[in-house]
């Protein structure tokens, strides 16, 4: 992928960790992170960390909740360089490795890791079938898929929805909660749930704009420009309607493997 392709340009980073946090590239931080992981102890254990973006979830993972060692899988140069530059910042190169990887085939071993995490990355993969028979190889036994995703609550998309899709510009392949279910049973996962987060996002969702639109825009702009500000802007305001009729549904997943 060349650097005309990418997603999540520098330009992009800069203007989602305004909204979102240094390091991160979707809502929540560090809070929604834990949430995700409520009630499991990673304290000591391998962890693959799917799209990890920016960085900011790897470190997380280590210093909030003590994963031993942490591989942060990615498709993109650019979230990767900012990545690597905050492991390298925070002194954890021993414990955090950073791969770039083509999609696909997850190019790891059978049962490499004790915990497989993701937040609001799984989504931009639209084969949920084939994606968990990948994380079911490469956990070991008993082990975890902690994530969270942007779910869509019906197969049939609604115009509103699609016009929130298409200015988004992403390769989003989102999935009904559902699908997700099947994709979990039909590989074998036990212990399955999926909680909507749709509620709380539709309130954030509304705190974001009202940030892009004062301090944290105008900061923003510096960097990116105001042009840039307004047109993530539009995006949100044409999320929100969809947040609103439960079309847009964050969700946490679990489901471990016997």
């Amino acid at each position: 992928m060349s650097a005309s392709e990418d997603h999540y340009p520098p330009r992009m980073i800069a203007m989602l960790e305004a909204v979102w946090g240094i390091g991160f590239l979707s809502p929540g931080g560090k809070a929604e992170v834990a949430r995700v992981l409520e009630g499991h102890d990673l304290r000591g254990k391998s962890v693959l960390d799917i799209g990890c973006g920016a960085g900011g979830i790897d470190l997380a993972l280590v210093q909030d909740h003590g994963a031993g060692f942490v591989t942060g899988l990615d498709v993109e140069d650019p979230v990767l360089s900012r990545a690597r530059a905050l492991v390298q910042a925070a002194g954890l190169t021993a414990r955090i490795g950073l791969v770039k990887a083509a999609p696909g085939p997850l190019p790891f071993p059978p049962g490499t890791f004790d915990v497989v995490f993701s937040k609001d990355s799984i989504v931009h993969i639209p084969d949920k079938h084939a994606l968990m028979a990948e994380v079911a190889r490469v956990l070991k036994p008993g082990g975890w898929l902690l994530a969270s995703d942007w779910l869509i609550g019906t197969e049939e998309i609604s115009p509103q929805m699609a016009a929130y899709i298409a200015a988004e510009g992403l390769d989003f392949g989102m999935a009904t909660p559902a699908r997700y279910r099947q994709a979990f049973e039909a590989n074998g996962f036990t212990d399955i749930t999926i909680t909507s987060r749709n509620a709380w996002y539709r309130d954030e969702a509304r705190r974001e704009v009202a940030r892009m639109q004062g301090a944290t825009g105008a900061e923003a702009a510096k960097i990116v420009g105001p042009d840039f500000v307004a047109q993530n802007i539009a995006i949100w305001q044409r999320m929100i309607p969809v947040l609103d009729t439960g079309e847009h549904c964050p969700t946490h997943l679990a489901a471990r493997k016997p």
